[in-house]
Order: structure tokens, then sequence, then C-alpha cells
């Protein structure tokens, strides 16, 4: 099938650059040329005709397909072996419990966090461990970067446009991790959050920048895990009191301490529920007291719920470091999680 969108011609490879650059069509960086026949390819891969529907985000009534995607991702610096993570995670996108646009039109300025886990992994070279939430591996820089490109070109998510954020964070460029499930003794996210055993997925996240710690001074798991609420609860005080998805990010030293002691993901997500809070007076302690009013003892939660907290064993195998992944506000924005590349809901 014929390609739908318009075409354009540069004298060479610098003039492609100038050319998106002027157009607002980059995030800053240089772009691969999204050539006829390396969009193609990318739709070839995954077997999808140009015109397919991926959904429409529902504010801005957006028509997303699947040949815009492929410009975008192409541009990212994909190869048609990475596109169906990036449909995968667009489609996520959309789902409503998402709410796409606000997470992406808001002052506050969050990211959208991708996790992948199955065997793409292996198949596309992701790499869960060293520098594991920066640029870890081509795969999930190109990925993640796609996604914040196609948010550019078909919703206008930039700075100044549909994107209000106040100062916004890094993950703003790419912010893919793979999950570590060669050394983890514990289920994939996916696995967790309903996608059956052996089937790669993605888990979208409307998310804060990371928030690291170290604790080498302990290997008790209620002693490892206070240090991580205690991160929660900074969010809590520093940013947004209101409940929501938190992820949290265990690298391999804490992760073999909590695992020698017998404790699951399950373990780990229930303890954090049941201990991450703050009582309202606390913002008093910095700089809200104006807020508190009557209301100093009322309780606030970080989690509705058990399952709002997404463990990922990701991170490389030395430092008592860890990492603590707020959500963007509270519980407006939900995490979906789809299967990439398969229909698990066919009879």
């Amino acid at each position: 099938m014929t390609l739908l969108s318009k075409t354009h011609t540069a004298d060479d490879f610098a003039a492609v650059q100038e050319y998106f650059h002027s157009r607002k069509w980059t995030d800053g960086l240089p772009i691969v040329p999204p050539t006829e026949e390396a969009v193609q390819k990318m739709l070839d891969w995954v077997v999808m005709p140009a015109d397919q529907l991926i959904g429409i985000e529902p504010v801005r009534e957006r028509v997303i397909t699947t040949e815009k995607l492929a410009i975008n991702a192409v541009m990212a610096g994909c190869l048609p072996m990475h596109f169906p993570v990036v449909v995968a995670a667009f489609t996520a996108m959309l789902e409503e419990p998402f709410l796409l646009h606000g997470a992406t039109a808001s002052t506050g300025g969050c990211a959208i966090l991708i996790v992948v886990n199955g065997p793409i992994r292996d198949e596309l070279g992701m790499d869960g461990t060293f520098n594991a939430l920066a640029s870890s591996d081509r795969a999930t820089t190109a990925i993640g970067r796609a996604i914040r490109l196609t948010l550019y070109n078909m919703l206008d998510v930039r700075p100044g446009g549909a994107d209000r954020a106040t100062l916004g964070h890094p993950g703003k460029l790419s912010y893919c991790i793979a999950e570590d499930e060669a050394n983890s003794p514990w289920l994939p996210l996916s696995d967790e959050r309903g996608i059956p055993e052996g089937l790669s997925a993605v888990t979208v996240m409307a998310a804060g920048a990371p928030r690291q710690f170290m604790n080498e001074w302990t290997t008790k798991p209620e002693e490892i895990l206070d240090t991580y609420i205690a991160e929660i609860r900074a969010n809590q005080r520093h940013y947004s009191i209101w409940p929501g998805n938190y992820a949290i990010v265990v690298p391999t030293q804490l992760r073999e301490h909590l695992s020698a002691a017998g404790w699951t993901k399950a373990d780990i997500r229930r303890y954090v529920y049941e201990n991450a809070f703050i009582r309202r007076k606390e913002w008093a302690e910095c700089g809200k007291g104006a807020v508190v009013g009557d209301k100093g003892e009322k309780i606030y939660p970080a989690l509705p719920d058990e399952d709002h907290l997404l463990v990922i064993a990701a991170g490389g195998p030395a430092g008592g470091f860890g990492a603590v992944i707020p959500p963007w506000l509270g519980d407006k924005s939900k995490a979906v999680t789809v299967s990439i590349g398969a229909c698990v809901d066919c009879g």
C-alpha cells in the first residue's frame, strides 16, 4: 500500500536536519530521515497497513495510525524490530485509564515511563542492568524517544504548545527500561499485571523523575524498604500528597538481600502499602503550613492499594542503590499494561 503522508525533498543529510528543526519536528537532537523505504520496513515488520488505526486521542481527537508512528520511530533511530514495542506502548497510552492528555499537558511535567517485559527484551538486546534508567542500550533509548517524538508531532506536545510543564525532567527525551528478568528471582512485572507467562509486554506510567537513594548498611528487608518508603514520603511532602502509582526500581544488591529473606514482590508491595503514608501536618515542616488547617492528623496513604505499586527488578550488580519513580499526580492517570504483538483476549 502506498504511504499516505506528504513527502519532502532535501539536498543532503544536513539540509534534512535543518528542515526538521525549523519546523519543530524534533526534540533538538538530530533525526534519522524518515524515507519511504525506511517507513515501509517498519510497517512490513509488524504486518500492518499504513492507515491502520492505533487509536484516537479523545480530547483533541487526533488520529494515530501505524504510518505516523512508523515515521517518528524512524526519526528516533528505531530499527524495524523495535517497532512492535512502539506500537504496543502507544496503544497502552491511548487507553482511557492512562489519561494521555492530562499526563502530557500538565504543568507538573511528567514523562511516559515504559517498562518492557518478556522474550522481546533479549531479541532487541535490551539491558536491564548497568545504567538501566539512562542510555543502557540502543533499543530502550530509541523506543523511548520514538514515543516522545510521536507526542510532539501528532499531539503537539511541545514546550509551550500542549506541553505546559514548568520544569519537566530528562525522561522527556527517553524513559524506557527493560526489567532484568534473567537475574531476578521474582515474577516479571507484566506477569503480575495479568499478561500470560511467556508473552512480551509493555507497561506505561505517567511518571516523575526517578529519585535515587543508597542504603548499604543493612540486609533486613524491612530496613531496605523503609529507605524506599522514606523517599516516597518525601515525594508526598514535597510534591503531591495524593495516592497513585509509584514504581520502585530494585537493583541486584538490594534484590539479593530481599530474596535471601524470602520476600516476593507481593510481600514488598504489602509492606510498602502498609507503611508509606504521611499526616497532613508534615506539610508544615516544608513550607506548606498554610494548607494544613484543621486536618493535621489526617493520614494520606501513598498507594490506593497494594497493586498500585510497580516493583521493577533492574540495575547494575553492585551498590546498595535503589530508586523511587513517583506518579505524575495521584491516581488521575493509571499505569496500563498490554501485550506486544499478541491478542490475550481472543477466543
